[in-house]
């Protein structure tokens, strides 16, 4: 069952920062990433693992290691900062696709990767969006749409959007050493 915050304190703080290369956003912490206030942190998820093994990282990162994503140019953020729970769980007025946004707005991160379809279809209102990178924009940011690395999710589990991601991250990355 979804545990309420207080409205003025986030579960989890947004990791974020003007110019980053992508923003990963996820539905809800689970409850072990609630205990944790740690971004992914239950040892089934395979979010970190993930990181590193796509080149987005240059070494395994624990989750209560999460601030050190700013280095990297990457950001972390979910739809809902009140609730803890799965999907099923969470309490659909309190996902906030317009906070969301306007945090894209305001910090202009040049992509942003929804963790989940179902977190997709949320911040994009869409029904059913594929897995990869999509054609629409997202208050300027580019959107890739990957496989939930929740162990509940395994079953759909590919790493093919991650690595669409990665590239795309690599890219700004020798693009900005190129003019370094």
């Amino acid at each position: 069952m979804p545990r309420a915050s207080s409205r003025n304190k986030q579960l989890i703080p947004d990791l974020l920062a003007p110019g980053l290369d992508l923003v990963f956003c996820g539905t809800a912490p689970s409850p072990i990433s609630f205990k944790a206030r740690a971004y992914y942190a239950n040892p089934g998820n395979a979010f970190w693992p993930t990181l590193y093994a796509i080149g987005l990282t240059p070494e395994r990162l624990a989750p209560q290691q999460f601030p050190e994503l700013l280095g990297f140019g990457i950001g972390l953020t979910d739809l809902n900062k009140t609730e803890v729970g799965s999907d099923h769980e969470l309490t659909p007025a309190a996902m906030d696709a317009a906070s969301l946004h306007s945090k894209l707005r305001q910090f202009r991160p040049a992509a942003i990767a929804f963790t989940s379809k179902n977190a997709a279809a949320l911040g994009l209102g869409v029904k059913a969006p594929g897995y990869g990178r999509q054609q629409m924009l997202l208050e300027g940011a580019v959107v890739f749409v990957l496989a939930s690395p929740s162990g509940r999710a395994r079953s759909f589990w590919t790493l093919a959007p991650w690595r669409e991601a990665a590239a795309f991250v690599a890219e700004r990355r020798r693009l900005r050493e190129r003019a370094a």
